[in-house]
């Protein structure tokens, strides 16, 4: 059996966990520089606050309805999702955490009954951590993901589904909406509709061949685990990633190419710490601008470009100045910019680069010289020390309603006064 732990509405069950005057509150957190709902609470879901919507558009109805509103605190969002997933490893076999918000887990030589052993995690979890989650437990992962929404839907279940009997899970997806199943996505999701196929159920009675013909091995993966076969391996290192990126909306439109080369270096700068994290190199370095799509009024300019490096790097210098090389290619002056981006890609582990005829013959002095700059950070703090074409000033987004690093900050740990 597998079991996938969801913690319910995280991000604002992290912003009530200090702030109890918020139970029952709709609270809301927002995205980079306060733009767009990232998450709702049950309550400002019910007030038809709806995920993505910029905030000007809801901005009369969250007024109207005391709505707590809160700018996106990852360092405290991050601390907390590890908690609940330190809490998770101490319970199950084995663990592979899928977002900051999900993990799935092995119960494998877990003695029934699993139902409840799914409810004394979620109050361990709720007990250590105070964020509540939800959880899912079926003979598949596609299944645990739909067993840990019913979960969430129906307060009878108190916490846990535990959806194992073949009369039950036929029952389930014979109701379950095929668009909310974990591997069909959107594209899928408009085929299907174009083809009247909108539950589970309806996708699972679809032929073989014709599953393989028209999704290809992931979808007749999903098809049979639908059916109770269990085909998505349980990887419990999380993969590398292929692809790193940083990028932000700006609160203002910029229309110098030394501010943006700025922050462009800034963002390079960090996908190559991301890079040294996992210990990979890449091969290519990725710039795009745009402008404000929504200013009908202005002049509209999207452009992205791609340096390929002669070698495979993780430093820190090689990926910034080709970023810079690859922002002068694509900048237009006149234009106001509204948000840039960088990412690398083509990337391979370090251990297994083989060095060329042409590989610079200061690289080990490159890898001592990244090694001290990531010691550095880590010890005084991140940004201290950096690039000079990062400059002084780090970029800064909009976050007026930022709430305090309770867990990750001495300067604003919680404090109770005594009366």
């Amino acid at each position: 059996m597998y079991g996938l732990c969801d913690c319910n509405n995280f991000y604002a069950s992290c912003e009530r966990l200090f702030r109890p005057d918020l139970a029952g509150r709709p609270v809301v957190v927002l995205s980079n520089n306060d733009g767009c709902i990232i998450a709702r609470s049950n309550e400002a879901k019910a007030l038809g606050i709806g995920m993505g919507q910029p905030l000007y558009q809801v901005a009369p109805l969250i007024e109207r309805n005391g709505v707590a509103l809160f700018s996106a605190n990852f360092a405290l969002y991050g601390d907390l999702s590890r908690r609940v997933m330190t809490t998770l490893r101490s319970l199950v076999p084995a663990t592979e955490v899928y977002s900051i918000d999900e993990a799935f887990f092995d119960l494998h030589g877990i003695a029934e009954p699993l139902d409840e052993y799914g409810r004394h995690i979620g109050r361990t979890i709720r007990r250590n951590t105070g964020i509540p989650v939800s959880i899912g437990i079926a003979p598949t992962k596609t299944l645990a993901k739909i067993a840990s929404k019913l979960a969430k839907q129906y307060p009878k279940l108190n916490g846990c589904c535990y959806m194992h009997r073949p009369e039950d899970i036929e029952k389930v997806l014979t109701k379950f909406p095929l668009r909310d199943v974990w591997g069909i996505g959107r594209r899928y999701g408009r085929m299907f509709d174009s083809l009247r196929i909108v539950t589970a159920r309806q996708f699972v009675e679809l032929p073989e061949g014709w599953i393989r013909k028209r999704m290809g091995v992931t979808g007749l993966r999903t098809w049979r685990e639908l059916q109770g076969e269990a085909c998505i391996g349980f990887e419990q290192i999380p993969p590398q990633k292929q692809q790193i990126t940083v990028s932000r909306s700006f609160p203002k439109e910029i229309g110098q190419r030394a501010e943006l080369e700025r922050i462009v270096a800034e963002f390079a700068a960090r996908c190559a710490e991301k890079l040294r994290d996992q210990h990979s190199l890449c091969r290519e370095v990725q710039v795009f601008i745009l402008t404000n799509r929504f200013r009908d009024d202005r002049p509209q300019h999207y452009e992205t470009t791609v340096s390929l490096l002669p070698e495979p790097t993780d430093s820190t210098l090689e990926i910034v100045r080709q970023a810079r090389i690859a922002l002068r290619r694509i900048f237009r002056p006149g234009y106001g910019y509204k948000k840039v981006g960088a990412t690398l890609s083509h990337i391979v582990p370090a251990a297994e680069v083989q060095g060329s005829l042409f590989a610079p013959i200061d690289n080990e002095k490159h890898v001592r010289l990244m090694d001290a700059l990531d010691r550095m950070n880590k010890l005084y703090g991140k940004g201290k020390i950096v690039v000079a074409a990062q400059g002084t000033e780090p970029f800064r987004m909009n976050r007026e309603h930022l709430s305090p690093r309770y867990t990750t900050d001495w300067r604003e740990l919680p404090v109770v006064k005594a009366k």
